[in-house]
């Protein structure tokens, strides 16, 4: 059955607008960005058969070019705008923490470390720079590979920090093993850049371990 043919409030779109986005499931999301179906089958058919074949929808809005657009009913046209939905997201959540304190909304700063980390298949190390009002100055990746095998540069992170005025600083890694729990590596670092930041007069207030859904907090464990 098309779903043109469903009951109104069944059909995706006119929930959404009735409702909201987040009355609708992962299915019902990508059938609207998916728009139609293909032979034999809705878009929200299409859409949970996608959902399924690549794990879910942070894989799928997370997979290649070459592994999205094998998919079929999906293609290069597809693949751009997913990329720059996915774009946009991580725009919009920077632009949220520039107009207000990091800390006064911790949750948009989770999403924000999501979004740009997540999907990550190497470790990355970020840091977010911030002004006297813990205002987002800056998010900048620094280093790339795991804690252990590729350097983490406390000197750099504040030379940066100088460059940007910053007050205090936020920093986050991604695990790409799906397991957020802080390494000893990660304590070690982190006290590391705490210990040269504070040279400067500078704060670090947190740094975050960013895994699959979860993003942890070594601050709330005590641990800088």
């Amino acid at each position: 059955m098309a779903i043109t043919d469903w009951p109104a409030d069944e059909r995706p779109r006119e929930k959404l607008l009735q409702r909201g986005a987040a009355a609708l499931a992962d299915a019902e999301l990508l059938a609207i960005f998916l728009r139609t179906g293909v032979t034999g089958k809705s878009a929200v058919d299409l859409a949970r058969e996608l959902l399924h074949e690549h794990g879910g929808l942070a894989a799928l809005m997370a997979a290649s070019r070459e592994r999205f657009c094998a998919s079929h009913g999906l293609g290069d046209a597809k693949f751009v705008q997913l990329q720059a939905v996915v774009e946009m997201s991580r725009r919009y959540l920077a632009e949220e923490l520039q107009q207000r304190p990091v800390f006064s909304s911790a949750a948009s700063t989770r999403q924000f470390l999501l979004a740009q980390l997540r999907q990550e298949v190497r470790e990355v190390f970020a840091v977010l720079y911030l002004d006297n009002q813990h205002q987002l100055l800056c998010y900048e990746p620094l280093f790339y590979g795991t804690i252990d095998g590729a350097a983490v540069y406390p000197r750099e992170i504040a030379r940066r920090a100088l460059e940007l005025h910053a007050a205090a600083l936020i920093v986050a890694h991604n695990h790409p093993s799906g397991v957020a729990e802080p390494s000893d590596a990660d304590i070690r670092i982190t006290r590391r850049i705490r210990d040269a930041l504070a040279l400067l007069d500078m704060r670090l207030l947190d740094h975050c371990v960013v895994a699959g859904p979860e993003v942890i907090s070594l601050a709330e464990r005590g641990l800088i």
